[in-house]
């Protein structure tokens, strides 16, 4: 008997046009049409195609640990999420097993993804660009704690940036976390903070260790005027703006909720500020803007000028912002782009501080 005859595959030709029917098969002899069965194997191609391409290319797995006791950790909630025109964009969602391990068997769209994990009242992010390895993340988190002193705030700057109709006002903390717990004290909230009664689109945007810029509403606290940012503060480097406007006017006045760092009024190069509260500490060399130390717990000042630190790549972008348009806030933009000037201003308070204090110890 021959091959073909048996339904032996042959070597030299495609396997699925070899399978025949028997001529004593029930399905009625061999199959005559070429063409038939042609048009038979390519149906079946597709489907295996098909079939191959329902599984999805790039699921995302890897390992929770807890970078408090140094193990795995189980139980965490972990999103995947996308940033697109209307939102955040839930992709798929799982909990970490009993060894800390998760598999989440979605695809990730064109353009960046970001992993949530969530535990004990904390999230922690991890960007995953195109480039990024899917398989084998690590996500870190840490217990959490409400104690008092594991946070300490390590600058405290307080932006003015006067113009003809408004005073914008942004107020910086930079909060280090030297230890292995999460700061997390939902009743006092990470940091406090004054706004005036005449403050408008107060927000808060927090950039955590490794994390995109989340913004946040203005929380009250049971005190007249004092709000708080209610976010964790997660071991490493976390800065905190404080964004509002007030109404233009002469004269500015303003509170500081004590804190481990002292307080500095930093403005424009053509801004200048006289009054109560605060003493001139001179100029940043390369920005020329004017520092100023915060003498108590408030300040009332005579504000003589225009001007802005912002540059003209950022002040376009607020005026596309301003139009209605839904878009997508890059928030990282407005951050990064002040960079720069934030870490010269802070060695620049840093160096003419301790000036002052030589020829104070001099006199």
């Amino acid at each position: 008997m021959r091959a073909m005859e048996v339904g032996l595959p042959s070597p030299r030709r495609d396997a699925c046009l070899d399978y025949q029917v028997h001529p004593k098969s029930p399905f009625g002899g061999r199959l005559r049409s070429r063409h038939f069965l042609r048009a038979s194997c390519a149906a079946f191609h597709w489907a295996v195609a098909l079939i191959a391409f329902s599984v999805p290319a790039f699921a995302v797995d890897g390992i929770v640990l807890n970078g408090t006791t140094k193990k795995p950790q189980p139980g965490v909630a972990i999103n995947l999420v996308q940033p697109t025109a209307k939102g955040m964009q839930q992709l798929g969602k799982t909990t970490s097993g009993a060894d800390g391990k998760f598999v989440i068997d979605k695809e990730i769209p064109p353009g960046p993804g970001l992993l949530q994990a969530t535990y004990q009242g904390a999230t922690y992010n991890q960007i995953l660009t195109p480039v990024s390895p899917k398989s084998g993340v690590e996500l870190t988190v840490y217990e959490a704690t409400n104690k008092a002193g594991s946070v300490r705030a390590t600058e405290h700057m307080i932006l003015l940036e006067p113009d003809a109709t408004a005073m914008r006002v942004t107020e910086m903390f930079i909060m280090k976390n030297d230890t292995s717990l999460t700061f997390n004290d939902p009743v006092k909230g990470s940091v406090q903070y004054y706004l005036p009664p005449t403050a408008k689109d107060a927000k808060a945007v927090i950039t955590a260790p490794g994390g995109m810029p989340i913004t946040r509403p203005a929380v009250k606290t049971a005190k007249a005027g004092i709000y708080k940012v209610d976010y964790p503060v997660k071991p490493g480097e976390t800065r905190i703006d404080i964004n509002y406007t007030t109404p233009a006017a002469e004269k500015f006045a303003g509170k500081v909720v004590p804190s481990d760092s002292a307080t500095h009024i930093v403005t424009p190069p053509t801004v200048t500020i006289t009054g109560d509260g605060i003493e001139p500490v001179g100029q940043e060399p390369q920005t020329q803007a004017h520092l100023y130390n915060v003498t108590g717990l408030d300040y009332n000042v005579l504000v003589e000028g225009f001007g802005s630190m912002r540059g003209p790549a950022e002040g376009a972008q607020q005026e596309e912002e301003d139009t209605g348009a839904p878009k997508v806030e890059v928030a990282a933009a407005r951050i990064y782009t002040r960079v720069g000037w934030v870490l010269g201003l802070a060695f620049a308070i840093l160096a003419l501080g301790g000036a002052m204090l030589y020829r104070r110890g001099a006199a």
